[in-house]
């Protein structure tokens, strides 16, 4: 009996030697708080969020092991990749990148404007996809500044679309805009364009009604306006508009918060992620640049100098 119970503590010991060495080694409980301690001061980290350090392991770099970090709290929870030196006197935060992909691609792959109206060039190498909300002062602003100025110039070599990403919590009748314009959308391309000009140029006339209710009125009225000018089916028109499906800004929503957008404007330009209203000369230098990384000149220099000479005279 005795001679059983010592092979049983004999094969124990064993089986927890095997498993403390297939999790690795850790650092000494002293290194870890000055780890811990150092992350959370370095990265501000709250004092709610749980930090673990994983097992050492062997790194690609001389003296150094690497280590993955857990952050987990509000909701969340991520790793990060470390290396430590051999002799715990030095934290470096390893990030590795993948050349053998192109991030500003992967983004346009996540962005989908199948049936979106667009203006430009529909075969354009360029393509710049606004996230847009209606009733958004700087919307407002970056729109003027696409439009009329920076179509004029660019307008046979770049493809520009808009994406809804109504701010609902600060902005109540953004969505309702959103959805009015897609009705538009479903039939025709102009009309979209047409209501949204307007609307970025009077956002007073609708957030001047006394009431939600009134706001929401003064949007179907202009939606109905321009149905009446470039000639809509007004019964679809009309269904759509009183119909009110969110549906599709929901997944616009949806999309633009996967590809990182938070706030409005936010555009990419060939993937390019730009966030804000920006002067018309650093829309230029953005497009510019994009056009040639895409092979495509700018060539809209002589134009402008020209225009400009002109008006000097």
């Amino acid at each position: 009996m005795t001679l059983l119970r010592r092979s049983f503590l004999v094969l124990l010991l064993i089986c927890l030697g095997c498993a403390a060495q297939s999790a690795g080694p850790t650092a000494p409980d002293t290194t870890s708080r000055r780890i811990e301690h150092r992350v959370r001061a370095y990265y501000s980290v709250p004092p709610d969020v749980k930090i673990t350090l994983g097992p050492l392991r062997a790194s690609d770099f001389p003296n150094y092991d690497a280590l993955t970090i857990t952050m987990d709290g509000q909701g969340k929870k991520k790793e990060y990749e470390f290396l430590l030196s051999k002799d715990n006197k030095t934290l470096l935060r390893l990030t590795t990148m993948d050349l053998t992909t192109d991030p500003y691609v992967e983004t346009m792959k996540k962005i989908d404007v199948t049936g979106r109206p667009f203006r430009g060039n529909k075969d354009a190498r360029v393509v710049v996809i606004n996230y847009d909300d209606f009733e958004c002062p700087f919307c407002s602003k970056m729109h003027q500044v696409f439009f009329p100025e920076v179509l004029k110039e660019y307008a046979d070599r770049v493809k520009f679309v808009y994406k809804d990403y109504p701010l609902t919590e600060i902005h109540p009748w953004a969505t309702h805009a959103a959805v009015d314009a897609n009705c538009l959308a479903a039939q025709n391309n102009d009309a979209y364009w047409d209501f949204a000009d307007y609307i970025h140029s009077n956002q007073k006339e609708v957030s001047g009604e006394k009431s939600r209710d009134a706001q929401f009125a003064a949007l179907d009225r202009l939606t109905s306006e321009q149905g009446q000018k470039h000639s809509l089916d007004q019964t679809k028109l009309q269904a759509c508009i009183k119909a009110q499906n969110e549906d599709a800004i929901k997944a616009s929503v949806h999309e633009a918060e996967g590809v990182g957008v938070n706030a409005t404007p936010t555009w990419f330009v060939n993937g390019q992620e730009i966030d804000g209203a920006l002067p018309l000369a650093q829309v230029r230098e953005t497009l510019d640049r994009a056009l040639e990384q895409a092979g495509v000149p700018p060539a809209h220099t002589a134009a402008v100098n020209q225009g400009e000479s002109h008006a000097s005279n």
